[in-house]
């Protein structure tokens, strides 16, 4: 069924964004502006709930991201998510974050995120198509597909900015190769204690780690370990 954007909606995502500004969380402009431009209920069922400030099952034992997290991954990202760039999100669940990286590389850039549950992957099409997002997929610049996200996506590779909604035990070496000099990579760390790791490569090829955080994520795993909940 369609879900139009309406009145009511848009202004509680509004709020929500006042509401991370006025924390500190949300600390560019960039930033609030793209959150604002894709509102949040389009990627959530349970529209009520999409504008509280916590993470919420999205079924095949998988997460949206409490709003907080998406602004800290954003303001993170925000320097290699510049018009023309390429990204990658790992683990793109609804789409919702997809659909801002987007946005904020515009139609000569590349966004493309991976889920390796192909009915979210249908559904998270479907979710894009109702927001900001829609014309750049459309268009080709973003794009969704169900691949496994320790693999990451070769096909598109270098990317300038990688994002990774799910937890690794270690950091994926394919995901640290398909990152371009000079681009960054977001992703949670660990396993029962996570930690949110900012990945920056050199443009001599170079690694650096930091921590950002703790966190707690769903594990980056295979599929049939989602499915069952392993």
């Amino acid at each position: 069924m369609k879900r139009f954007q309406a009145r009511g909606s848009i202004d509680k995502n509004k709020r929500l964004v006042e509401q991370l500004r006025h924390h500190g969380v949300i600390k560019s402009r960039e930033v609030a502006e793209v959150m604002e431009t894709v509102d949040r209920g389009l990627f959530i069922f349970n529209g009520a709930s999409a504008y509280v400030d916590s993470p919420m099952l999205i079924g095949y034992n998988a997460t949206i991201s409490a709003p907080h997290m998406h602004a800290t991954c954003l303001e993170l990202l925000k320097d290699h998510l510049q018009p023309g760039m390429r990204v990658l999100d790992v683990g793109s669940g609804t789409g919702y974050l997809t659909a801002c990286f987007a946005l904020m590389i515009g139609p000569e850039g590349r966004a493309v995120g991976i889920d390796h549950i192909p009915e979210l992957v249908a559904s998270s099409i479907e979710n894009i198509k109702q927001s900001a997002a829609a014309d750049l997929l459309g268009g080709g610049s973003l794009s969704v597909h169900v691949a496994d996200g320790r693999l990451g996506f070769p096909d598109l590779a270098p990317f300038d900015a990688i994002h990774v909604g799910a937890a690794a035990a270690e950091l994926p070496q394919p995901l640290v190769q398909q990152l371009k000099p000079g681009g960054r990579m977001v992703i949670p760390v660990g396993k029962v204690f996570q930690e949110l790791k900012v990945v920056d490569k050199r443009m001599d090829g170079s690694v650096s780690v930091s921590t950002e955080t703790s966190v707690r994520y769903v594990p980056l795993t295979s599929r049939d370990a989602q499915l069952r909940g392993a």
